[in-house]
């Protein structure tokens, strides 16, 4: 737990958060908060922020951080899931989602969860994504039965990888384009003809705007 508490944020998600709210942003959402890592620092860029977790163990490490740093005003915490979020439609500036979709155990967990932050999101919001690449795995690796990028290689549990082209995609049904000033990352892709022996997955950073009227 220790080392979820003292993590840094995410570097390009704060210089992305410190845009945003300039130009007049007010509301972010945090799907799969954790003990606070990313939140408390967006809390503390001035934004009205709300975190989401399933996790009780990280929410109450989350809450100490908010009670320390006096940021009660300013980042609200809740149980949920992230295919059940506790908000209206479209309430949402800014939505983040770092870390959390690809621990969707199936591929229509992963739609449902992606439907929701649409549903939250407000017209031309940004959706901040960090998530696993199928880069990760060896290219004979084969998903889950009945599944198209659903794994259980890495770890042993069903977790999503998705390629560039299957995360574009999914987010295009459900009203997410990809921001065409920020150019798709992917980080820890092994140098050509080497291989992934392990250790921390690839993974894809990226920004996307809510694309609905």
């Amino acid at each position: 737990m220790a080392g979820f508490t003292r993590s840094p944020p995410n570097d390009a998600l704060m210089q992305l958060a410190e845009r945003e709210r300039s130009a007049g942003s007010k509301r972010l959402l945090d799907i799969g908060c954790g003990a606070g890592r990313n939140a408390v620092p967006l809390a503390r860029l001035g934004w009205s922020a709300f975190g989401v977790d399933l996790s009780l163990a990280m929410l109450a490490a989350a809450a100490i951080r908010v009670r320390d740093e006096r940021l009660e005003s300013q980042l609200r915490l809740a149980l949920a899931a992230m295919h059940g979020l506790p908000f209206a439609d479209r309430s949402f500036d800014f939505i983040v989602a770092h870390g959390i979709w690809n621990l969707a155990r199936s591929g229509s967990e992963l739609r449902r969860a992606l439907a929701e932050a649409a549903r939250v999101a407000r017209p031309r919001s940004a959706l901040f994504v960090f998530t696993f690449s199928r880069n990760t795995l060896p290219a004979e690796a084969q998903p889950a039965p009945n599944e198209s990028f659903v794994f259980t290689q890495f770890s042993g549990q069903p977790q999503c990888f998705l390629t560039a082209e299957q995360l574009v995609t999914e987010l295009e049904a459900v009203g997410f384009a990809i921001d065409p000033s920020i150019p798709l990352r992917e980080l820890n892709l092994p140098p050509p003809g080497a291989l992934q022996t392990g250790g921390a997955p690839v993974i894809y950073e990226g920004v996307f705007r809510c694309t609905r009227g």
